[in-house]
């Protein structure tokens, strides 16, 4: 590992024909980081993940996992990944014990050692209670649980989600979303591929916004909201405002413009989060009544339209 860098991918292109797929790509991920790729069907994202894992020859740019050069050849650095692609990878006459014990055989898991390995992942995954059941008979959601399991039964170093949420239930869909911040939170590498700007928002670290084979911007929610210049909007419904209320909140570090609109204030901030609590610490000491408070932040889906010009379902 190089810089406390798990995954270093770097001017990564692809092309299929006249396609140019993926036009330099570059992006890192470090120990218990979720990084997100974040664009529409068709902007690169899975191709791009395909050459990270191995799996499609690159025709330019250069791929390290925990510091080993990956290609479709090499052995070593593939095994430190578990990759859940969009299409299930399990079987269906087996249960979910069986499909894992199955897949830990291929990784040559120590009987002992995969026992207990399969009770973890069904816990992780929240399968635990249907185990021994086929999974012919479970849900979509469940089933993409259980693929998820597989790809962390070897405990890689780097787990690769591509869309694991396409087409599966609000229950199941948040289950998944708990799953993975589970894993980040063990200190797992995380390479999360999404068309869903809430998923980007809930789960990762940074995000990479992708279009047209492109990396177009990257960083925490934070910063790639900052690039527009975008401000967070509080409006507070208060009594007993005046003239040294408003210079008082004006005053505030972070506070670009304070409105006073029938009974309320509107606040223009550069964060929230940062914001509200210095602003109502100044209407108590001020005697001031507050009854509700409303936030509006800016999110990823103004990022995308901002650097691409249009939204991110187009």
């Amino acid at each position: 590992m190089t810089n406390g860098r798990v995954l270093e991918a770097t001017e990564l292109k692809k092309s299929f024909g006249d396609i140019h797929a993926v036009r330099g790509v570059t992006f890192h991920i470090g120990v218990g980081e979720t990084y997100g790729l974040l664009g529409p069907n068709g902007a690169g994202k899975t191709t791009s993940i395909s050459m990270v894992s191995g799996l499609l020859q690159r025709d330019g740019g250069e791929v390290l996992l925990d510091g080993q050069s990956m290609t479709t050849t090499t052995l070593a650095p593939k095994q430190e990944i578990g990759l859940v692609p969009q299409d299930l990878a399990i079987y269906p006459d087996l249960t979910a014990r069986e499909n894992l014990r199955f897949f830990g055989h291929l990784y040559s898991m120590p009987k002992a050692e995969l026992s207990k390995r399969i009770d973890e992942v069904l816990e992780v995954v929240g399968l635990s209670d249907r185990a021994n059941d086929r999974s012919s008979e479970y849900s979509g959601g469940m089933k993409r649980r259980l693929n998820i399991g597989i790809g962390l039964l070897h405990r890689p170093k780097l787990l690769v989600l591509d869309e694991p949420t396409v087409g599966v239930d609000p229950q199941s869909r948040n289950a998944i979303l708990e799953s993975v911040e589970h894993l980040s939170s063990e200190g797992m590498a995380v390479l999360y591929t999404t068309h869903y700007m809430e998923e980007a928002e809930r789960l990762c670290d940074r995000v990479g916004i992708i279009d047209q084979g492109e990396i177009k911007a990257e960083g925490t929610r934070r910063e790639l909201i900052e690039l527009i210049g975008q401000r967070d909007r509080i409006r507070i419904t208060a009594t007993g405002v005046n003239d040294a209320t408003l210079a008082d909140l004006r005053g505030l570090g972070g506070v670009d413009n304070v409105s006073p609109t029938d009974g309320s204030l509107d606040m223009l901030v550069s964060d929230a989060g940062a914001a509200l609590p210095e602003a109502m610490r100044v209407l108590a000491a001020h005697g001031s009544g507050v009854s509700s408070v409303t936030v509006e932040e800016p999110d990823l889906e103004a990022v995308f339209l901002h650097l691409t010009g249009k939204a991110l379902r187009d």
